[in-house]
């Protein structure tokens, strides 16, 4: 079973998201695996995803009400095959505190969206909600790809 962590700075708005929009198509698509979201900063840890995340994801079909807010753990890097980020500043982050010896995938989670010419997810927060709209687009297309390059990897 591979094991994906998709980062932003909070994880209340894009992580949570992808989270939930890459949970939904694995299920989907009877594919087995484990995903889980989590943000560079504690300041929201413990915390449902934003509500406005909450309503545009659940009006796609997609449930967060589950998710609750953490923050990034040294074990992580432990569990996880992809860890994801939403954005370059997280991306450094991530990579700031990632052991020399890990042998997962750290990187964009938009890397896998083929048809974008976007490598950052922008964060919604300030935006109203055809930002939240947007960016559930661009993660759906995200997860798109990062299905289809699990798949490939879990062929060879």
């Amino acid at each position: 079973m591979q094991k994906v962590l998709l980062v932003c700075l909070g994880n209340i708005c894009r992580s949570p998201t992808a989270h939930g929009i890459l949970s939904h198509k694995l299920k989907q698509q009877g594919v087995n695996a484990l995903v889980d979201s989590c943000g560079t900063g504690a300041w929201h840890a413990g915390s449902p995803p934003d509500d406005r995340a909450i309503k545009v994801a659940q009006s796609k079909g997609y449930d967060l009400s589950s998710l609750r807010a953490r923050q990034l753990k040294k074990n992580d890097f432990d569990q996880f095959d992809y860890i994801l980020a939403m954005d370059a500043r997280n991306l450094a982050d991530v990579i700031k505190v990632a052991p020399s010896n890990y042998s997962g995938v750290i990187g964009l989670f938009l890397d896998y969206a083929k048809h974008l010419d976007m490598t950052e997810v922008p964060d919604p927060y300030y935006g109203g909600s055809d930002s939240f709209h947007r960016v559930i687009e661009m993660l759906e297309q995200a997860a798109d790809g990062l299905i289809e390059n699990m798949a490939t990897i879990d062929v060879v």
